[in-house]
Formats: C-alpha cells, structure tokens, sequence
C-alpha cells in the first residue's frame, strides 16, 4: 500500500509549521480542497480535515470524531478542534514561511487562519527538556500498519487519523526537579536514554507502553518542538494511526483512567489545544478527496 501521504511515513524534518484553519459559514469549502488538493505532494505539506468540516460537506468518515474535552485532578485535557490542518515540513524556515503564504491564498476563499505553529527540530530528535522523543515508534511495515488505514474500500484506504496536542513546557518546574526525578519522570535516563527498569508505575514509559494495552497501542509519532520569543515552548504531539483508538487508550492511562495514577509528565507540562483531524490518501499524485464527494 502506497497511497498514502507519505510525509506521515518520513522521519520529522528539520523544520516545520503547523497551520490550523477554522472554515467560513457557507463558503466553497470544497472548491478550496479540491485546489489545494492539485498543490500538495503529501511530503512538504500533510493535510488534515477535521470532524465539522467534512459534516459540512455532508458525507461522514467512519471513524472521524472532535477531541475529546477531559478533565480529572489536577489535569486538564482541553478540546480545541479546528476544521483543517496543513502540516509544512522542509529544511528552510524561510520556504516555509513563503509556502504557507500560498497555501493560505489557496484556501482563502474558504477558511481563515486560526493558529501557526513553527516547530524545529532539537538535536537528533530530542524534546526540549532533553529526553529522546519516540523512542517506541514502529518501522518498516509495522508503521504502515499502525498510522493507515486498510480494507475500508476506495477513497479511505491510505488514510490516516491524527491527534495533535501542543504541550507548553515549564523549565522552571522542570529545572528544579533533581535528575533521579526528572528520569522518573519520563522512565528514561536523560544521558543514555536507558529505559530503568525500576522506575515508578507513573513514569511516562510504563503509562504509555504501547504493547501492555489490550488490543496493543500502537502510534506513529511524528512530534517536533516548537517555542516563542517570549521563552514559551514545548512539543507540538502528533500521533498517526488507523483509527483514534490507541491515542485514546494511552490519553485515559495518562491521566489515570485505569488506575488514578497520572503521567509522570503533568509534573512540568500540559496540554493546551487539542483536534483531530483525517488525512486523506493520496491518488495519480494528488490528494484523494472522492470519500468527500459520495
């Protein structure tokens, strides 16, 4: 299977931008679509439609939902569900900057501007607080199996669901934590990135082990850092799969669904937005958009 839009497949650039777009009222939602459609590759730019625009069109993609909104102690899961995301991946910021300008002329017609994102990448991969970030991810076909969709007939195979969370980061917090309690915390050895096998039930390693859910857990993750000049930062969370249902097998454990443990994370950071989105595959090199027109 290669229909997909195979920017989900590749490895995080080394720079991106995360455009979120809420639709007009009534406007020629999918006149924009099908132009942008004939634009983008699927690798420099990856296309997400959320849940109210493709109710719009008036067709329903089995699976497609809004974020769920959640709340338990202390923790706050925010829904902040936009209508499209276009994620822009290269090596140059300043492309990015001149692509996303045509991209937003290509939509203008239909959607406004609701938030940009700039994400970088850290390191060879890093997070900003310095730990490795998708350790666990799946490869070669594992990967294919776990972030598409397959069997659901034409116009959905090749598809994936996506869930994007923007994490802002406390460095005070985290700074003051000691580095037993920072590695706790993550499960992981900040120097090695050595998984202890004696960490807490509440390490963010055994909360989100993606084998000891039941069915297994698998996503494909496809995070990048991102900051403001205000000294703000944290991780934009993207995770790919075959539905939304690991994403939101591992959310409950980490804010202590299963067992009132939270996520050792929540410590020094948080969630602050939330979507989800469906990519559409891809067809004789352009998006695949006839799951829309039906």
């Amino acid at each position: 299977m290669k229909n997909f839009q195979a920017g989900i497949l590749e490895s995080i650039p080394q720079h991106g931008k995360y455009l979120l777009y809420d639709q007009i009222p009534g406007s020629a939602a999918l006149e924009c679509l099908q132009r942008l459609a004939d634009d983008v590759d699927g690798v420099g730019i990856v296309v997400g439609l959320g849940p109210s625009l493709v109710l719009d069109l008036g067709v329903e993609i089995p699976g497609l939902r809004c974020f769920p909104a959640q709340s338990t102690v202390g923790i706050d899961i925010p829904s902040t569900q936009a209508a499209l995301m276009c994620w822009l991946r290269g090596d140059d910021p300043g492309e990015l900057l001149h692509r996303s300008r045509q991209v937003n002329d290509l939509l203008s017609a239909g959607f406004t501007p609701a938030d940009c994102i700039d994400a970088f990448k850290y390191g060879a991969g890093l997070d900003l607080t310095g730990y490795e970030d998708g350790t666990e991810n799946p490869s070669g076909q594992e990967a294919i199996d776990a972030a598409f969709v397959r069997d659901a007939g034409s116009g959905l195979d090749g598809s994936s669901f996506v869930a994007t969370q923007q994490w802002l980061h406390d460095f005070d917090a985290f700074d003051a934590l000691t580095t037993s309690e920072a590695d706790n915390s993550v499960g992981r050895r900040r120097s090695d990135n050595f998984e202890l096998e004696d960490a807490p039930e509440s390490a963010h390693v055994k909360r989100t082990a993606q084998e000891s859910f039941e069915p297994e857990a698998f996503l494909l993750r496809r995070s990048m850092p991102w900051s403001i000049p205000e000294l703000d930062g944290g991780l934009f969370f993207v995770a790919f799969g075959k539905s939304f249902d690991a994403f939101e097998a591992q959310l409950a454990r980490m804010i202590g669904g299963e067992d009132s443990i939270s996520d050792g994370l929540f410590q020094f950071t948080r969630p602050i937005t939330g979507s989800y989105f469906w990519c559409p595959p891809r067809k004789d090199g352009r998006l695949d958009l006839r799951a829309l027109l039906k």
